[in-house]
């Protein structure tokens, strides 16, 4: 029953957002047709440790002992720039056909090529990353894992070592990939608050979660064709873009919509609670963003990680208590959709599933 109900707030919201968004297809989403129902993406049971997965999985000597280490040094050496879009490369990664490196293959029509996925980073970090490790220990390490190592180490180094968690480990590499599925599982920036919270809920994440993970806009970059809707500002209304930035907007982005911005121009290269106190300010370049003040439930948790709660030093308490729910957060993501031995396998290379 609670699939089903999943599925029917996710019908009718996307229904909404067909007859609502006249720039619909500017996003690389498929123009909206009334007469045929849009692709959902199927809802997963609540998540929940996976099997086959454990902290330290390659430690054990007849594993990959070091395999952390070595993609840790791969991810050290990387731009500001590469390491958001490491964490990036995670979220899509998990949220099309489960966190099992899917992202990575190359081809035609693979989830590589879809709109949402053409401005990603990193896959030649991952790649450098698994060449090590195949000299190291041939065989034995997952790109799945490789990525859910580089979204951690990133998250580390972005954060000036406030984040840092223990990743389960044990996944196998997808040999599915679709660029169409990309459509129906991604977030779409243009988003209201229900649509987004029903998308994540299909995934296996609550509301609180989503508002969480949305702190990871606090880097990188995106074109300015990601927030049409939001130039010019709305009149009358109260998730609006701010003025200014609008403005600052309108002019940067008039040079083509490939323009890319920083998504937070206060602290654009720090993973930090920026992100929350722009929301508050109305400094966020996504509908998806400033929604997340439209709900007395979501408003105030953005409060309180932006520090602006008095009680209890929220001033302070709710900073530090965001870097803890964002491990929190990041190692639940990581249970989505994993694959077994039956169902994947060990690439040689990330790019490609293995020849017969």
């Amino acid at each position: 029953m609670a699939k089903l109900a999943i599925l029917a707030v996710l019908a009718s919201l996307l229904g909404a957002v067909s007859g609502e968004f006249s720039i619909y297809a500017g996003y690389g989403f498929p123009p909206p047709n009334p007469s045929v129902p849009y692709p959902l993406p199927p809802a997963c049971p609540p998540l929940s440790p996976a099997p086959g997965l454990k902290v330290g999985y390659y430690a054990d000597k007849d594993k990959c002992p070091g395999a952390e280490e070595i993609v840790r040094e791969v991810v050290e050496k990387a731009t500001a720039g590469e390491k958001a879009g490491l964490i990036r490369l995670f979220f899509h990664d998990c949220f099309v056909e489960g966190c099992d490196g899917s992202v990575l293959l190359t081809g035609t029509d693979t989830e590589r090529t879809a709109f949402p996925n053409l401005s990603l980073r990193g896959f030649e970090l991952i790649e450098e990353a698994k060449a090590k490790l195949e000299k190291h220990c041939p065989g034995i390490v997952s790109c799945a894992d490789i990525v859910a190592f580089a979204g951690r180490d990133a998250s580390y180094s972005l954060s000036y070592g406030r984040i840092n968690y223990r990743v389960p480990a044990g996944r196998y590499d997808g040999k599915v990939s679709r660029a169409n599925d990309t459509f129906q599982n991604l977030p779409p920036p243009f988003g209201d608050l229900a649509l987004t919270t029903a998308m994540l809920a299909a995934k296996g994440l609550n509301q609180n979660e989503m508002v969480v993970l949305s702190g990871a806009h606090s880097i990188g970059r995106s074109a300015c064709s990601s927030f049409p809707d939001r130039l010019p500002p709305a009149a009358n209304s109260s998730t609006a873009m701010e003025p200014k930035l609008a403005g600052q907007l309108t002019a940067t982005c008039s040079a083509g919509s490939s323009v890319n911005v920083p998504q937070d121009a206060v602290t654009p290269d720090r993973l930090d609670n920026q992100y929350y106190k722009n929301v508050v300010s109305r400094d966020v370049l996504f509908n998806s963003d400033a929604s997340l003040t439209t709900s007395s439930q979501t408003e105030d948790l953005v409060e309180f990680y932006a520090g602006n709660l008095p009680f209890l030093g929220g001033k302070f308490l709710g900073p530090l208590a965001w870097y803890h729910d964002f491990e929190d957060a990041m190692v639940k993501m990581g249970y989505i959709g994993v694959k077994t031995s039956a169902e994947g396998e060990i690439r040689k290379t990330c790019a490609s599933i293995n020849k017969p």
